[in-house]
């Protein structure tokens, strides 16, 4: 019984090493570009609530966009993708600018930006997609891949967008 115990904690210590490890190589990681991908979708609020959880559909031609900052608070580099069929899009920026300079994952932000579906064209901050969301954590580390993936992204339709009001009443 207590072979098997010490066995055991043997097995989750070096689980625990090796899934640190990993931390530890995507945070060092000095690859030349930030890999970003996520789905773009569309959904309904004028569905029931079954088909609204169930039903979103992908929205071809949303332009996502990525801003990265430099220590100073200025923006060191801007760039867009427009998704696919699936409404998956890919962002692939280089981490070396023309100057030099080395953008740090941290410090970019993806947001939505558009949508061409003029029947879905009200952006929503499910998966903060409005605001944008920070590169902190990569979602894949392997040898010279280090991707982060962001989403769903979603826009809705035009009457389900709340109006806005003065004074916020």
């Amino acid at each position: 019984m207590a072979q098997s115990t010490l066995v055991l904690l043997i097995e989750i210590l070096f689980l625990v090493s090796c899934v640190s490890h990993i931390a530890t190589t995507a945070a060092d990681y000095d690859g030349d570009v930030i890999h970003v991908a996520g789905k773009v979708l569309c959904q309904d609020c004028s569905l029931s609530y079954e088909q609204w959880i169930n039903g979103s559909e992908p929205i071809k031609g949303a332009v996502v966009s990525i801003t990265c900052m430099d220590e100073r608070r200025r923006v060191g580099y801007y760039g867009s993708d427009k998704t696919d069929e699936r409404g998956q899009f890919d962002l692939i920026v280089k981490k070396v600018l023309y100057d030099g300079k080395v953008l740090k994952p941290q410090l970019c932000n993806v947001r939505l930006v558009s949508s061409p579906d003029q029947s879905c064209n009200i952006p929503t901050n499910f998966g903060d997609g409005q605001t944008g969301v920070k590169l902190v954590r990569p979602f894949t580390v392997f040898q010279d891949l280090v991707k982060y993936v962001v989403g769903p992204f979603y826009y809705t339709t035009p009457m389900c967008e709340i109006p806005k009001t003065e004074n916020d009443y």
